[in-house]
């Protein structure tokens, strides 16, 4: 699959099938995370990785309540260890080097048939406490990864249906 093929199959998933993800996958969807550009070479980026049945339960409860986070079989914390670095533009680093270093697991995910869900709904403080998290590091993202589910339809790039760009 080319790359733009992995940009047309990506999709957010939510109900997905009752199918353990590998492994070795798991290990090329974080290696491609290693390997995305981040502001400086900071690298700032660590990932947790959620297989536990009961810890999925709890992170469920602290993401608003969102029952398919229970089941997803892998849940990733996405996280950072940052010094606050601050781009020249007036931007915090760690959160555009989280989403771009997820981006390239999602993208990698639907080159091996597996879905994603960015899990923005949720209660950072929460999180730290079940996956025991130090205060000092960001959560910016959870994300769940799958087998299965369904593309949802999206808007022409000559606009939606208003015809606006």
């Amino acid at each position: 699959m080319d790359i733009y093929e992995a940009v047309s199959q990506r999709k957010s998933v939510r109900a997905f099938e009752a199918k353990e993800v590998p492994e070795p996958i798991l290990i090329r969807l974080l290696e491609a995370a290693r390997l995305a550009p981040s502001a400086s070479n900071r690298q700032e980026w660590r990932f947790v990785v959620v297989r536990d049945a009961n810890t999925r339960l709890r992170l469920s409860q602290a993401a608003c309540g969102q029952g398919f986070v229970t089941e997803a079989p892998v849940v990733l914390a996405c996280c950072a260890e940052t010094d606050g670095h601050v781009m020249t533009c007036g931007q915090p680093c760690y959160p555009i080097d989280i989403a771009i270093a997820v981006d390239h697991i999602t993208l990698c995910a639907a080159t091996e048939g597996l879905g994603t869900c960015w899990i923005g709904a949720f209660y950072e403080d929460a999180v730290k406490e079940i996956l025991g998290i130090p205060t000092g590091i960001a959560i910016p993202v959870v994300a769940a990864v799958v087998f299965g589910g369904v593309h949802r339809v999206r808007r022409a790039l000559e606009g939606d249906e208003k015809g606006a760009p």
